[in-house]
């Protein structure tokens, strides 16, 4: 005979597991592998912005080419970091060397001046190059360089103004939001109601300062009425 307590087990409906797309039920949600780097679920994106103190020549770039996508409307312009003159903008973004911690642009604006010789430089072992220093107009401070001639693997860098970020300054156009409270009383709106009163007051003043007067000039008259009788 079979107990009560095995046919009340047997009765109850077994709970069904569900199962992932591996036939395994999945305990956590699984990380995708992208090119072998690891990428986890429900990252938040980091939004950089540059401050006129310093900038990264990383954050640089995520910020003007993080995402293709979303419409920024805030350009980037790039000043020197010792007199603050404007040297270029982000309309002209050809890139951005972490290694040397530079930034690469396609123009600049009069205010940088190209150097008249050049020098041998080495940006990496066994790449040596042939470059040109750039200065700023205003101090005369050493800002970055020109590649001239470089080996094949560096041929990207060629005939860009390539900027030491250590040397400059940014500046994101649209980030002001400091404003001027207004001062002082608030002014009067004038109308035509408001004329009228402000003339009524003159000539009340008007009436109080000719009836002192004539106050006045009869008190005179009686002091000097005084002393000729006596």
């Amino acid at each position: 005979m079979v107990k009560m307590a095995d046919r009340v087990n047997c009765s109850k409906p077994k709970q069904r597991q569900k199962l992932g797309s591996s036939g395994f039920q999945p305990n956590k949600a699984e990380p995708v592998v992208v090119s072998g780097n690891i990428v986890k679920h429900n990252s938040r994106k980091t939004n950089a912005t540059f401050e006129a103190s310093s900038i990264n020549a990383e954050m640089v770039e995520e910020q003007l080419l993080g995402s293709d996508n979303e419409d920024t409307d805030g350009h980037v312009v790039f000043i020197c970091g010792k007199c603050k003159l404007p040297v270029g903008d982000s309309m002209s973004w050809d890139g951005s060397e972490d290694e040397q911690n530079q930034i690469r642009l396609k123009s600049v604006t009069e205010n940088v001046k190209i150097g008249k010789e050049s020098r041998l430089y080495e940006a990496g072992k066994e790449s040596p190059c042939l470059v040109t220093d750039l200065f700023c107009r205003g101090c005369h401070t050493l800002l970055g360089m020109i590649y001239r001639s470089t080996p094949k693997n560096l041929d990207h860098k060629r005939f860009a103004f390539c900027f030491n970020v250590a040397d400059i300054d940014s500046y994101m156009l649209g980030s002001a939001s400091q404003t001027l409270a207004a001062e002082g009383p608030k002014e009067q709106l004038l109308t035509l109601e408001y004329r009228k009163t402000v003339e009524q007051e003159l000539s009340k003043m008007k009436m109080l300062v000719i009836s002192m007067a004539k106050r006045l000039e009869e008190i005179e008259v009686g002091i000097q009425e005084g002393f000729e009788e006596s």
